[in-house]
């Protein structure tokens, strides 16, 4: 085992070392070949320079070369940018980018950033070109801005980006900044050696910087010093030289123009149009040599990447061959025990294959029976809370009607609301369990609206009335001062949480207190933290059990032996609304001790401080209304009809019953202005309420229509506004929530159409 192991560490030594000289060769390749491709360049033979670039492109991505890349497109790209190829250009000069970034290379990241702004001047992005100038300044600010020669040539860079930023701050009519650039700029002009082209572009520079500067004399003086510069100068003849010289011509001939001089100032615009006249024999010229360099290059490429390829393939062959030679004996050593292993595999893997078909057939006939399973009890669910709904609305509805009585004896009274207290008690039952399957089918979906807290606690606690005197317990609310009038949440979860945890505490309290309370952790502009809880005084929960009391149809009993009335869904629904907020619910407790449940949830504060009015507040308002509103009720059940109407009738509301869709909508189309809203059943014969309320829509799109059903509140609320309906009220409801759904509604509409009548008067 040993002996084998030392045959593969060899093998393996053997293999890298003969990898590593072919790198080192193909890395001075590619040094070379960048540079014969740059003598190329200078010499102007664009055609040769772009085919010997390339080559070295391609031999650097054979090797992962970074630096051989870079240095490669830097140059083909400032080639392609002559040549007006900007595409080209571009992609070369990103090529170059991305290369030099791998390496950190300042230099040529600097000259890539230059390059690309150059490409963009010529191509009519000035949008680009500041922001690719600054990038490169960034670079050559940097230390280590060394060329392929190990040369430093940051000043020489900073120099040649300073004059291009210098020129655009003075293109854009920036003087300025541009004469902050040019002091940096002769800085850097002072640390290179001697060139009487730099110093011409830098005096050229401040020539225009004086002129935008008004100073003519100034402007005049540096144009002379910029021409003498390039006159005296061996590159002369050079054409970016006589580009330069034409330019300069051309500004001191302007300036000699302006003071007057006009002799001065025509012999120099001959001297101008001389200069501009070999400028353009010598661009035409080259402008001829890139053309036939562009025919040429097509064809180049074609035949180079063919023998490129050749060649490259050529060497691929004879290295993978030494390396065969090397490996083969192993490889058949290696091979020989892979087969066996492969054989021994695939008999396992066979038997393996058989058992996994065979049980995945049991699960896909167990997932389906669950799916079919799982449809049947959603949908009878459904059904069966709706069909309990429709009667407990009767039950409940009629209930409250009579206890508000005040005719009733004693002994009735409790009666009613013995019987009162067994309808809310059934219907939060089929709530909880309606409720805890759309938690567990990810159905449920925070709604944000306005909320006042104060008062939403406030209802709540007076829902539970006749259970606190049932139990004998007394309910105290504790409310922070800095609690804001109004937040954003969903009041519908957050009053399902509180009201479960409450009825929680009011089961297992018997002659006892209750807190409620809201603390403000910290605050904010927008939003604030708050902490809810629930604390009472009871028998307390074993730390045993309180890992456990959150789970579904989770029930505690007493030593006693007294079993507590409920499902056990009501703490499980809380905790699992909890978590939609964000949070999750503490529980402190201990035996004797009583129990406090707490959860800290963080809303936006609303800074609104419009209120809905109440029934009693309309009056007030400055929107003419009637005394009292008008309300068409769509119901075929002849109970519900009756608690609708003389809930109406409590809240100071007149009412007209119809048994079906289709007398609602003759209703609207007969008597138009007559009612100020439409509560409209859903479930009714002849015409349901939605094709009702798509109907009446068609005649009138004003007149609010509030659904009242006993579905599910979730299955109506995702479409309801596309059907026409303004609101949505489940039966059984509460009548505070049902008068304010109907005012709200009505005031709404009132104040929209008060604004359109405005709107015309004055249009």
């Amino acid at each position: 085992m040993l002996r084998n192991n030392l045959l593969v560490c060899f093998f393996t030594l053997v293999i890298c070392t003969v990898y590593s000289q072919d790198e080192r060769e193909i890395i001075s390749r590619i040094d070379s070949i960048n540079d014969l491709a740059l003598s190329y360049y200078n010499d102007n033979d664009m055609s040769r320079s772009i085919g010997a670039f390339n080559q070295a492109i391609k031999l650097s991505d054979s090797i992962d070369d970074s630096y051989g890349n870079a240095r490669a497109n830097v140059t083909l790209g400032e080639i392609y940018g002559l040549m007006q190829e900007y595409d080209d250009a571009e992609r070369c000069l990103k090529n170059a980018l991305e290369a030099s970034t791998e390496i950190s290379d300042n230099y040529l990241l600097a000259n890539a950033y230059l390059k690309l702004g150059d490409v963009y001047k010529l191509n009519g992005e000035q949008s680009k070109v500041i922001t690719y100038y600054k990038k490169a300044l960034e670079h050559a600010n940097k230390k280590y801005v060394l060329d392929h020669n190990n040369i430093d040539k940051r000043h020489e860079v900073l120099f040649k980006i300073r004059m291009g930023l210098t020129a655009l701050y003075l293109d854009t009519k920036n003087p300025s900044e541009a004469l902050i650039t040019l002091l940096r700029a002769e800085k850097d002009l002072d640390l290179i050696d001697y060139d009487k082209c730099n110093e011409s572009v830098l005096s050229y520079m401040y020539g225009r910087y004086f002129v935008q500067k008004g100073s003519s004399f100034k402007a005049m003086d540096k144009f002379e010093l910029a021409a003498a510069f390039v006159e005296d100068s061996e590159h002369k003849e050079e054409l970016h030289q006589s580009i330069l010289l034409s330019k300069i011509y051309k500004a001191h001939a302007s300036i000699l123009n302006e003071l007057g001089e006009n002799d001065e100032a025509y012999a120099m615009l001959l001297k101008y149009n001389e200069a501009r006249e070999r400028t353009i024999n010598e661009e035409k010229i080259k402008q001829e040599n890139l053309a036939k360099s562009k025919f040429i290059i097509a064809e180049y490429q074609r035949t180079a990447e063919l023998a490129t390829k050749e060649r490259l393939l050529q060497e691929e062959i004879t290295s993978k061959m030494q390396r065969i030679n090397i490996i083969t004996s192993l490889g058949v050593i290696l091979m020989f025990f892979s087969l066996i292993m492969l054989f021994r595999y695939y008999l396992s893997k066979r038997k393996l294959s058989t058992i996994l078909e065979s049980r995945n057939k049991e699960l896909e006939k167990a997932r389906d029976a669950a799916e079919k399973s799982s449809q049947l009890k959603t949908k009878f669910i459904s059904n069966v809370t709706h069909e309990l709904r429709t009667p407990l609305y009767g039950v409940v509805g009629l209930t409250s009607l009579l206890l508000k009585s005040n005719d009733l004896s004693e002994r009735d009274s409790k009666f009613l609301k013995s019987l009162k207290f067994s309808g809310d008690y059934l219907l939060n039952l089929i709530n909880d369990i309606l409720q805890i399957g759309k938690i567990e089918s990810d159905k449920v979906d925070l709604q944000i609206a306005s909320v006042n807290l104060r008062q939403l606690l406030e209802n709540i606690i007076d829902s539970f009335e006749y259970r606190l005197q049932e139990s004998n317990n007394e309910m105290h609310l504790l409310l922070d001062e800095k609690l804001p009038k109004l937040v954003k949440c969903d009041n519908v979860r957050l009053s399902q949480i509180l009201i479960n945890l409450i009825g929680n505490s009011i089961k297992f309290t018997r002659n006892g207190s209750i807190w409620i309370g809201i603390q403000v952790l910290n605050s904010k502009d927008e939003s604030i933290k708050l902490r809810f809880s629930v604390k009472d005084n009871g028998p307390g929960i074993p730390k045993s059990k309180q890992e456990h009391i959150f789970e579904n149809f989770s029930q505690l009993s007493d030593k006693s032996n007294i079993e507590y009335q409920g499902t056990g869904l009501g703490l499980s629904i809380a905790k699992k609304l909890v978590e939609l907020f964000n949070s999750e619910i503490k529980l402190d407790s201990a035996i004797g001790e009583g129990s406090e449940f707490s959860f800290d949830v963080e809303f936006e504060i609303d800074t609104s401080t419009q209120i809905i009015p109440s029934p009693k507040q309309v009056a007030s308002k400055s929107i003419p209304i009637h005394d009292r509103y008008n309300i068409l009720v769509a119901e075929d059940n002849k109970i519900n009809q009756i608690v609708t109407q003389n809930v109406l009738k409590k809240g100071n509301f007149e009412s007209a019953i119809v048994e079906n869709g289709l007398e609602a909508f003759n209703a609207i189309r007969e008597n138009s202005g007559k009612f100020d809203l439409i509560l409209m059943d859903l479930n009714m014969p002849v015409m349901n309420g939605v094709d009702a309320a798509k109907e009446i829509r068609k005649i009138d799109s004003k007149i609010p229509i509030i659904a009242l059903t006993a579905a599910d509140i979730e299955e109506v609320k995702n479409d309801f506004e596309a059907i026409g309906f303004d609101d949505v009220i489940t039966k059984p409801f509460d009548n505070f929530e049902f008068y304010q759904k109907i005012t709200s509604n009505i005031q709404k509409n009132k104040l929209k159409v008060a604004y359109d009548s405005k709107l015309e008067k004055v249009s």
